[in-house]
């Protein structure tokens, strides 16, 4: 499912977005460091998956992406 959002007004760290005529908070650090009153995004929303085995397949590549605890690439 793919909606459009648009930012309708920041309230501290919190951006209050308008979806299909409601209205949403959201993390202002979660949008583009560029998004101002106004912007309009795209929002893609993926199912979740029916089988706990791609799940977990998932889980792993996205493990495998991100650094551990005390892992620093130089």
């Amino acid at each position: 499912m793919t909606l459009v959002v648009t930012v309708d007004r920041f309230e501290g760290d919190t951006a209050v977005l308008e979806v299909a005529g409601a209205f949403v908070d959201w993390p202002r650090a979660a949008l583009p460091a560029d998004a101002r009153e106004g912007s309009r995004y795209t929002l893609t929303l993926a199912e979740a998956p029916t089988d706990l085995s791609e799940a977990e397949a998932r889980l792993a590549r996205l493990k495998a992406k991100t650094p551990q605890s005390g892992d620093i690439d130089l």
